[in-house]
């Protein structure tokens, strides 16, 4: 077996991929045990097939009525079947035409094909397997989400590292660049980066200019010898509600950057279209130096970590994601949908605005996604929070102590200025009692 996992080491190791891979990622390998032959006998088994563990009669699955008749307009083999290591073959498909229609200047032809995963926190803990180690840092534009540090650290035990996305004296309502230009250049030889856009808890997503920026400052890490790995979580792809917000993936203009950058896209229907529940993702893999043989390679180590542990993702969910991109109903209704949260955000922005200045809350830029945050000034986040649930009935989410997130996805718009005049109230009355 080990054998297995050199061969596609020996494909890797001239590569900028083969060079961040982690131990772990070096020992993994799709293994030619059951999966692996039952794939080849559904092809050519014509009499029977006697490979795979379940249970048919006269070629169809065997199915309960309750389970069946629960996924109303899926047949049995969309329902209880097994999926695919690496996903449904027309569901991976159907996925990289979406990256190309949502971004038109990614070149299709030179990234791999998207692999199935069980939600995008799997995605993302497929790729610390792969490609961190202990004693390696992965950082990530701060605040962010709390599950980063969470596999990083407890479960990778390598070290994380915030780079502050936002600084009033560098840039007032946009990105920190220069900032994160330098921790990028400060971080060595070897470069992990994560970055999410529309970025959870704040909100933010970048301008085009912004995006040009942060593309060059990859690439001068790059030009400067840096091997850099670059992780995009892009969970809540699409939600941009300013025009001059950047509409392409930073993946787009990263997979073709340069030969020492490794581009990952982490996406998928979960937020897109909707889906939250069916935890399913993708993983798309991007970089100039790699060729179609390279990304075999990479994605037969990906499916070693997904055999390893969940064995593959939901079959059902496929197979729903596939009849929403067919049903005529769904471009309406996204249509629709977006248009209430939009309405949301602007609700909010004006609520700030109203209350802004204030001596407790300072609203971090926002103009994407589910979500704004508040720096507290003279208040502590977890307090706050805490007296808008139990005095308020207002649920919120402290970070760190110093950051409140505000879910106006989930909040009707008649509800958010009551929620936004309480929060401001309540932090105002926190802070006299101090």
């Amino acid at each position: 077996m080990k054998a297995l996992a050199d061969e596609l080491n020996q494909v890797l190791d001239s590569t900028i991929a083969g060079r961040l891979l982690s131990p772990l990622g070096r020992r993994l390998y799709f293994p030619k045990g059951i999966i692996a032959q039952a794939g080849e006998a559904k092809k050519a088994a014509t009499t029977a097939n006697a490979t795979i563990g379940m249970a048919y009669a006269g070629g169809k699955p065997l199915a309960l009525s309750s389970v069946a008749g629960g996924f109303s307009g899926l047949l049995p083999e969309e329902a209880v079947v097994y999926a695919p290591t690496a996903g449904i073959e027309a569901a991976r498909a159907a996925w990289k035409d979406l990256l190309g229609a949502k971004n038109p200047s990614l070149d299709l032809e030179r990234v791999s094909l998207p692999v199935v995963v069980p939600g995008l926190t799997g995605g993302i803990s497929f790729m610390a397997d792969l490609f961190l180690a202990e004693g390696d840092t992965l950082m990530a534009g701060g605040p962010c989400w709390d599950n980063y540090a969470f596999i990083a650290e407890t479960r990778r035990g390598a070290s994380f590292k915030e780079i502050p996305l936002f600084d009033d004296r560098e840039n007032p309502g946009g990105l920190a660049l220069d900032s994160i230009s330098s921790a990028l250049k400060g971080a060595g030889n070897t470069v992990k980066l994560i970055l999410n856009f529309p970025n959870n808890p704040s909100g933010y997503s970048p301008t085009r200019g912004e995006a040009e920026r942060l593309l060059a400052s990859v690439k001068d890490a790059a030009d400067a010898g840096a091997d850099v790995l670059v992780l995009c979580d892009d969970a809540y792809f699409g939600f941009f509600y300013e025009k001059d917000c950047a509409s392409q993936s930073l993946f787009a203009g990263l997979a073709l950057l340069h030969e020492r950058v490794l581009a990952v896209k982490i996406d998928g229907p979960t937020k897109e279209d909707y889906s939250w529940g069916l935890r399913t993702g993708f993983i798309t893999f991007g970089s100039k130096g790699l060729t179609n043989e390279h990304y075999e390679a990479l994605v037969k180590k990906l499916m070693g970590a997904i055999r390893s542990s969940v064995s593959c993702a939901n079959t059902p969910a496929q197979h729903l994601m596939l009849k929403t991109l067919a049903d005529s109903r769904s471009a309406s209704e996204k249509a629709r949908f977006f248009s209430l949260l939009e309405r949301r955000y602007r609700t909010v922005k004006q609520c700030v605005a109203e209350h802004e200045p204030h001596p407790n809350l300072r609203s971090l830029p926002f103009n994407a996604g589910y979500f704004m945050t508040f720096q507290c000034r003279g208040v502590h986040a977890e307090t706050l929070r805490k007296t808008l649930l139990e005095q308020e009935g207002i649920g919120t989410v402290s970070f760190g102590g110093s950051y409140l997130r505000v879910a106006f996805s989930s909040v009707d718009e008649a509800l958010i200025p009551v929620v936004y005049r309480s929060i401001y109230r309540a932090a105002r009355e926190l802070a006299g009692k101090t």
